[in-house]
């Protein structure tokens, strides 16, 4: 593993995942979301977002935290794993309203700056329709992948730490 991607959805903790992973391989981590957002939660347009995700796929070997599907396509073909994070809809609800109370008025570790942290129930909602909208789109592409790549599946904590004491144990399997 020297290219992983970490996916799933908003609120399953790619980025919490991200930096424990980063921390036990020492690979470097890219966070999506301090990438894409600019100040005051602008987007950037879809041929500066590509150049950007084109510049990162170019180093041998990193974590990339972060969905963001319309070019999940161009990561997925420079990755070697794919370690999606699917967690029950009720819990990553739960995470993001946790999220936002935590860090209300102020921006999160992984955040880009000038994005604080803010309720909005049309991000909850996606976060809630996840399953049924964006899952299935990202389990058909990760299938057609599959001989390409290592998916790694994980949907609950204990998943979750029973992968990083097998990272552990098994150090030298994974880098």
């Amino acid at each position: 593993m020297k290219r992983i991607l970490v996916i799933g959805s908003s609120g399953a903790g790619k980025s919490t995942f991200a930096g424990r992973l980063g921390e036990a391989t020492g690979l470097k981590i890219v966070h999506l979301d301090q990438l894409f957002w600019k100040p005051n939660w602008v987007e950037p347009t879809k041929e500066e977002w590509r150049e950007t995700v084109e510049e990162i796929l170019q180093s041998e070997a990193w974590i990339i935290d972060g969905n963001y599907s319309g070019m999940l396509d161009l990561r997925i073909q420079r990755a070697d794993t794919v370690i999606f994070l699917d967690f029950p809809r009720a819990v990553c609800v739960w995470r993001v309203l946790k999220r936002v109370a935590l860090y209300r008025k102020g921006k999160r570790p992984d955040m880009a700056a000038g994005c604080d942290e803010r309720f909005n129930w049309d991000f909850v909602k996606l976060t809630w329709n996840y399953p049924k909208r964006s899952k299935p789109k990202i389990e058909s592409l990760l299938e057609s992948y599959q001989d390409k790549l290592k998916v790694i599946r994980l949907a609950s904590n204990k998943e979750v730490e029973h992968f990083f004491v097998n990272l552990k144990l098994n150090r030298v399997k994974y880098l």
